[in-house]
Parts: C-alpha cells; sequence; structure tokens
C-alpha cells in the first residue's frame, strides 16, 4: 500500500512521495513562548513526531523546520507585566519547551527558526509583496489586501466572495469568519519592541513570519505543512495568501492539521479548571511515556478525549508490552524456529505498515500489535514459540517503538521530587539485589525490597525475571 495522507487543501486522501529527490521539504507550527506549552498543542507536536518518524521509516530524508513564535501581542503583554525584556521572556519558556519535547521524546526537527531571529527575511518578504501592489499602508503599519488573492479561502474552503475592502484587523488572533486585510508590519506603538526597516520602525505580523521563514529554507513549495485544526483560518490561509503572491506557485503541496484534544469531553480552559500542562501532569506522578502513548493512541484527524482514566488505560497497556518483551526475551524455550509464529511476526509488522500508511492510523497500528501479543502469548503458553523466534517478536517491537517511542522507561519529575527512586535507580538496585541473592545473601536482598517497597516501589519475582511497578 501506497503511502497517504488525506490532504485539507483538497479534501481527498492522496498518494504522498515528495517533488524531488527523496527529501521531504516539511514545516510545522511550533510553540507560540509566551507561558509553558498546554497538553493540547502537545497532541499537535506529537502528531508531527509521528509523521516525521514515520517519514524516515518509509525510507525518505527529512528537511524539517518549525517556527518559534517569540515574538506577538501576548508574549509583548506578559513580558511586560513581567516587567522583562522580549528575549529575557522568551528565552525561559523556549527552554522549557524543549526540555518537554525530550520529556516525550519528540524528535528535534533539522532547524529551528525563532522568529525574531528572522527579521530581514521577513521584510524582504513584504517588500515584494509590495512591489507587486498587494499591500497597502496605514498609520505607520503595512497590511496585506486580501481582495488582491482570487484564492483566497481555497484551504478553510470558507466563500470570502463578500469581502469589504480596507476593512483591517491589527491583532494576531482573530475571529474564524472574520476575514479582513491583515497586517505585515506593525508600525511602532509606546514602548513595544522594535526594530527599524525601510517602512518604518515596528514588529512583523504573526503570519508573515512563517511564510518568510519556511520559503528561506524550504523553498518556494514545500511538501508538507502541519498543524492545528485551529491554525488553518487566519494563519495558513493567510501564508497561502502571502506566499503565493511573492511567488506565483503552490506554497504546500500537502496540507496537514490534527484535531483538538478535549479534557474528560469538554474543551479545555483554565475557566473550567481543566487546562494542564505537561509538567501539570508528571507532578501528577504520570509517566512522560504514558502521557506520549495517549496522545498518540487516537488518530491525528481525529478529537481526543484526554481523561485520567485514559492515563491509567495507556500506562496498563505499556506495561503489558514491556512485560511481553520480558517475556519474550527470557523465557526457557526450545530450540529451532516455528516458521507459523515466524509468519505470524511478519504479517504484525505488515499490518502495522498498511495502518500507518493509510493517513497515520496509529488506532489500527496498535491493534495490530496488541493482537500479536494476544497470539504469542498463547504460543508460548502452547510451547510453540522456539528459540529462533525470540528474533521475530523483537523485530516487531523494534518497528512498533520505532514510532511510539514507550517500551523504555523515563525518568519521572514526580518521583524525584517526592524523593522516589528515579527508574534508573531502581533498575541499579534490582540489580544489586540480583547479585545478592546469586551470593546468597539473602537478608540484603531482603532489605532492597523492603526499601523500594517503602519508596512506594513494588517488586514481583517471575520465571521471566524480576518486574516493578510504583504503587
Amino acid at each position: 500500500m501506497a503511502l497517504r495522507f488525506f490532504n485539507t487543501l483538497t479534501q481527498e486522501l492522496e498518494v504522498f512521495h515528495p517533488q524531488k529527490d527523496n527529501t521531504v521539504r516539511m514545516y510545522t507550527c511550533g510553540p507560540t513562548v509566551y507561558n509553558y506549552v498546554h497538553i493540547g498543542n502537545f497532541r499537535t507536536f506529537t502528531f508531527q513526531d509521528i509523521l516525521r518518524r514515520w517519514l524516515r521509516y518509509r525510507g525518505y530524508k527529512l528537511d524539517h523546520v518549525m517556527n518559534v513564535t517569540d515574538v506577538d501581542d501576548k508574549i509583548i503583554a506578559n513580558a511586560a507585566k513581567a516587567q522583562k525584556s522580549l528575549a529575557d521572556y522568551t528565552r525561559e519558556f523556549t527552554k522549557a519547551f524543549f526540555e518537554d519535547a525530550a520529556a516525550l521524546r519528540l524528535e528535534k526537527p533539522e532547524h529551528v527558526a525563532p522568529a525574531t531571529e528572522h527579521i530581514p527575511e521577513m521584510v524582504e518578504a513584504i517588500q515584494k509583496l509590495a512591489a507587486k501592489n498587494y499591500t497597502y499602508t496605514n498609520d505607520g503599519s503595512t497590511y496585506f489586501r486580501i481582495g488582491s488573492f482570487s484564492q483566497y479561502g481555497k484551504l478553510s474552503h470558507n466563500d470570502f466572495a463578500g469581502i469589504r475592502s480596507g476593512a483591517r484587523v491589527d491583532v494576531d488572533e482573530y475571529d474564524k469568519a472574520d476575514a479582513r486585510d491583515f497586517v505585515l508590519w506593525k508600525g511602532r506603538k509606546g514602548n513595544e519592541p522594535f526594530w527599524t526597516t525601510p517602512f518604518g520602525d515596528g514588529r512583523p505580523g504573526w503570519h508573515i513570519e512563517c511564510s518568510a521563514m519556511a520559503m528561506s529554507y524550504l523553498g518556494e513549495t514545500l511538501d508538507i505543512h502541519a498543524g492545528g485544526v485551529d491554525l488553518i483560518f487566519p494563519h495558513h490561509e493567510n501564508e497561502i495568501a502571502q506566499s503565493e503572491s511573492i511567488t506565483g506557485k503552490p506554497f504546500a503541496r500537502f496540507w496537514l492539521h490534527s484535531e483538538h484534544l478535549h479534557i474528560e469531553s469538554q474543551k479545555m480552559s483554565k475557566s473550567l479548571g481543566n487546562f494542564y500542562t505537561l509538567r501539570d501532569l508528571l507532578e501528577m506522578g504520570y509517566q512522560p511515556e504514558v502521557i506520549r502513548y495517549l496522545l498518540a493512541s487516537v488518530p491525528y484527524r481525529k478529537k481526543l478525549n484526554f481523561t485520567f482514566d485514559g492515563l491509567k488505560a495507556a500506562a496498563k497497556s505499556i506495561e503489558r508490552l514491556r512485560d511481553f518483551e520480558l517475556r519474550a526475551a527470557s523465557a526457557k524455550l526450545p530450540p529451532g524456529r516455528n516458521e507459523a509464529v515466524s509468519e505470524r511476526s511478519a504479517a504484525a509488522i505488515r499490518q502495522f505498515e498498511e495502518a500507518l500508511d493509510d493517513d497515520l492510523n496509529t488506532a489500527e497500528a496498535l491493534a495490530a500489535v496488541f493482537e500479536y501479543v494476544r497470539a504469542i502469548n498463547s504460543a508460548l503458553d502452547e510451547q510453540q514459540f522456539q528459540e529462533e523466534n525470540r528474533w521475530d517478536a523483537a523485530r516487531v517491537l523494534e518497528v512498533f517503538d520505532g514510532l511510539f517511542d514507550v517500551l523504555k522507561p523515563g525518568p519521572s519529575t514526580a518521583a524525584a521530587a517526592n524523593g522516589m527512586p528515579s527508574d534508573s535507580e531502581i533498575a541499579s538496585y534490582i540489580e544489586e539485589r540480583q547479585q545478592a541473592k546469586k551470593s546468597r545473601d539473602f537478608a540484603r536482598a531482603d532489605q532492597i525490597r523492603a526499601l523500594l517497597d517503602s519508596k512506594g516501589i513494588l517488586l514481583e519475582d517471575t520465571k521471566e525475571g524480576v518486574r516493578w511497578k510504583r504503587k
């Protein structure tokens, strides 16, 4: 089956190939660093991570750019309130974002592009638009005239035939039905940060940032542009208008958008008291890989209902996979290879691949893996799984975890904060206990078990090895 994605632009499932050579030129909208990033945004970033991992699995090279919005209305207001410079304020939250991304095992793109480091590219883009008469000025600001771009609305599939020429919007975010000329360059106001340019002191509007940086790194036409559905209009619609007005060429061939995340079937909001950052969840004791699993488990174009019961179920799913990995690797097995088991393993990988080739259907991919685990556990029970079949099982889990990346335990922020041992410390204790038992120092072995128990860690000795879990 060929790799296919649902293209927001065409509203169709399309076979994907890069436009040239074997490199995917991809741009994804990154964080706006005015605060800690919430888990709704991390749903989108996790989708983008799954996307890049699967493209690479399918043999493509990646040239991936992610922007960091470090100047906009919210950031300027928050920095002023905190009595910090723009750079000092955004540095803290940029650092926090990448720490959180690392905790969730999100791969870092080939290029990270902070907006404030690319002001010359934005100025050049605006000058090109002005030269082609797509802009006008008013009160020191420069605007894009959307009535001059006849295809405006083609991404959001809205009919903007009644656009009122000259109706302007200065803010970076606005209502989804509010089609107005948008600001490219905001004239200097008061003590706001500013840059000096040929069209006056000021700062860039949000939309021009992405167009200028994307084309600067990746050229006039991208293979993939991805983000959350909330960005389709106005942000991505405006990116298309700006970019295609400059080049006369398609801005991106594929547009991929992830759906919203809800909390316990409600929209996440501070007013409802259900607004969570990743750090909030880690402080509650949830492991990063458990959060990653839940964020990745629902296909990106479906709404994700994020619940605490769902987190508990995710933890149990990961535990089941780890138990299977341990059993398949360490069980005493008869020699030889069962060809039926090998064929079942190959079939599981094919099913996994077919699911992900079908617009990244992570739910079907997970179903294929868990059906395989059930079948092989039965084969183990019936002694049909043989010594040389270990490689088969290991390969299935390798393919699975190359994408989902949840099998290896990660450090627990909450555990460290509460004086509990980290996963690596637990592993060291278990190894010491195993050595004590081999040396027949059973008193020390019992002492280690009691120590871990006092710290909320339960050990279970099985014929496949030692398992542990937090209470």
